[in-house]
């Protein structure tokens, strides 16, 4: 059994590339003092209008607690902002700052450099891999 598992189980198999991908990610974007996770949070503001602290945290299939807890060291560096939805006080909203900003553009070249090279060493349709992987991410 133990073989069949380590051999199939989907779920392995996708937290083993998931490391190696945030590996990656995390070596490339050192030189901009993030990790992926901090980059993919940061991306995640770069919107026309604030989003919720609730809309952030279903994109990123995280918990608010969670959300809350990573964007606490970002905002210390002064990336980003928290304030009170104007219409829901209950409510907070997430403003990428100047510096956040300029960060994002010091970071995307870089992602997308590694994001290519990835892309490369891969032997099946990335579009088709991208909307599996959101179709099994829809399922929760």
């Amino acid at each position: 059994m133990t073989l069949l598992v380590r051999d199939s189980c989907l779920c392995l198999h996708t937290q083993r590339a998931a490391r190696a991908l945030s590996r990656r990610f995390d070596e490339a974007l050192r030189p901009a003092g993030l990790k992926c996770g901090q980059f993919s949070l940061l991306i995640s503001l770069n919107r026309p209008e604030p989003p919720t602290i609730g809309s952030v945290a279903r994109l990123l299939a995280m918990d608010r607690t969670t959300l809350t807890a990573n964007l606490k060291p970002l905002e210390r560096r002064g990336l980003l902002t928290v304030t009170p939805d104007a219409e829901d006080r209950r409510s907070r909203r997430l403003t990428l700052t100047a510096s956040g900003l300029a960060l994002l553009e010091q970071a995307i070249p870089i992602w997308i450099a590694t994001h290519a090279a990835i892309e490369q060493t891969l032997t099946t349709d990335t579009d088709a891999l991208r909307a599996q992987l959101n179709a099994i991410s829809a399922i929760s």
